[in-house]
């Protein structure tokens, strides 16, 4: 049981905090990676941008002891319909996914990270089965692109497990034109993994009861016959209103301690992996220093938190620290 290290202001004392309440109430944590990628550095082996290996230094300096430690890797956009950007903002340029530089650049990427961080398990790829819906013609190349990855970091690290992850809001009930044919094809690839790492936003597929939940677990159980990993998941605490993306949510409290509930009964009962629960607090303050066309979209996460905005503990944080306690 865990958290990721996602802070909820812009500041060191936020920093030092969220760490401090990680290693207090977990057992494992997540640093998530998922931003721009020195695609140009990599590529043209020149100096890589400071943003970048600060970013990875200051991880690295403040890895919790006495914790595993799950890496996550975004090697794609936003929106999941290309490869990640680079520090100008733009893509790498190539001819197909699976092109050789792109290859050897990534390779490099998750080496560095990895020989920085040390993790106990790696998600080399977030949400990758969205690919599959947003650029379905670059679903193949994704494939054989992450093989010849995977292959070469196993090579250096024989003993890591190595998991790609994938969206169950997308995969439960998905919304494309052939469902059956893509679960299918979702699903014999996920088991092909060391383990098999979901994230997973219930209000985003609009559920709010135990029922609806549990029928998503159903699903996922029905389907996976590898160990299950929770690596990203939360449910909003309060009314969710977007207005620019014609959205509004009803959320609770009393909602999300009951999702709470019913993925921590499953995790026991199922012998997952692990659990991360994306923030452990509300991050309206970091939400508020961020660039005006961002705010909708982070709107979405700000109050998923255990504890809300001012540090209080809403009723989920009790029931995660019965089970932790155990």
């Amino acid at each position: 049981m865990g958290f990721s290290t996602w802070i909820y202001a812009p500041s060191q004392e936020s920093k030092d905090d969220t760490y401090r309440f990680i290693g207090k109430n977990s057992d494992i944590y997540s640093e998530h990676i998922d931003d721009k990628i020195p695609w140009d550095a990599w590529i043209n082996n020149t100096v890589l941008p400071a943003e970048f290996t600060d970013d990875i230094a200051s991880r690295a300096s403040n890895k919790i002891s006495n914790s595993q430690l799950v890496v996550s890797i975004g090697l794609l956009n936003g929106d999941r319909s290309n490869l990640a950007e680079d520090f100008d903002e733009n893509p790498p340029s190539y001819t197909a996914l699976n092109d050789q530089k792109i290859e050897d650049a990534y390779f490099k990427h998750v080496k560095y990270i990895i020989d920085a961080l040390q993790p106990n398990y790696l998600v080399i790829a977030i949400e990758a089965n969205e690919l599959k819906i947003k650029s379905p013609s670059k679903w193949d190349n994704y494939k054989s692109l992450i093989a010849a990855v995977k292959a070469r970091v196993k090579q250096a690290n024989p003993n890591l497990k190595i998991s790609e992850s994938i969206t169950l809001h997308t995969l439960y009930q998905p919304d494309v034109s052939n469902p059956e044919e893509y679960i299918t094809e979702i699903v014999d690839y996920a088991n092909q993994l060391d383990f098999v790492s979901i994230s997973y936003y219930p209000f985003f597929k609009n559920q709010h009861s135990k029922a609806e939940f549990q029928q998503a677990f159903d699903f996922l159980h029905s389907k996976i016959n590898k160990p299950i990993a929770f690596v990203e998941t939360s449910h909003i605490a309060e009314d969710l209103s977007v207005t620019s993306f014609d959205l509004f949510i009803p959320g609770n409290t009393c909602e999300q301690n009951t999702y709470l509930e019913t993925l921590l009964t499953n995790a026991q009962k199922e012998n997952y992996e692990f659990v991360i629960w994306w923030a452990h607090r509300d991050f309206d303050a970091l939400w508020n220093t961020f660039p005006e066309e961002a705010k909708d979209l982070g709107k979405i996460w700000r109050n998923t938190g255990l504890l809300d905005d001012q540090g209080n503990e809403r009723p989920a944080y009790s029931t995660w620290k019965h089970v932790f306690d155990k």
